[in-house]
């Protein structure tokens, strides 16, 4: 019922920036929470971000003050705005939502940071 399609990764060198994009496909996708994930080698896959239907925002502490989780509803888009990068934010970052207490994922696109 719902699709989620990540953008927007690739290589940046630390302490730039990059900016993902989830496209959401499905109905009533202003009534999903959106959650940003990230997995690195060798690591659990964890929360980044997330953001309810009313626009309240959640940070993981390791990157609180850095990245900035945001909606568009008209769009069916959600992003993450990745501000002065470090090395350690190097992971594979997925989209996700829960519709009907199921989740959700997107296919995962790669975030390198690396001078």
């Amino acid at each position: 019922q719902v699709q989620l399609v990540e953008s927007g990764g690739g290589l940046v060198q630390p302490g730039g920036s990059l900016r993902l994009s989830c496209a959401a496909s499905g109905t009533f996708f202003s009534l999903y929470v959106m959650g940003w994930y990230r997995q690195a080698p060798g690591k659990q896959r964890e929360l980044v971000a997330a953001i309810t239907s009313g626009g309240s925002t959640n940070y993981a502490d390791s990157v609180k003050g850095r990245f900035t989780i945001s909606r568009d509803n008209a769009k069916n888009t959600v992003y993450l705005q990745m501000n002065s990068m470090k090395p350690e934010d190097t992971a594979v970052y997925y989209c996700s939502t829960r519709k009907g207490g199921v989740d959700y994922w997107g296919q995962g696109t790669q975030v390198t940071v690396s001078s």
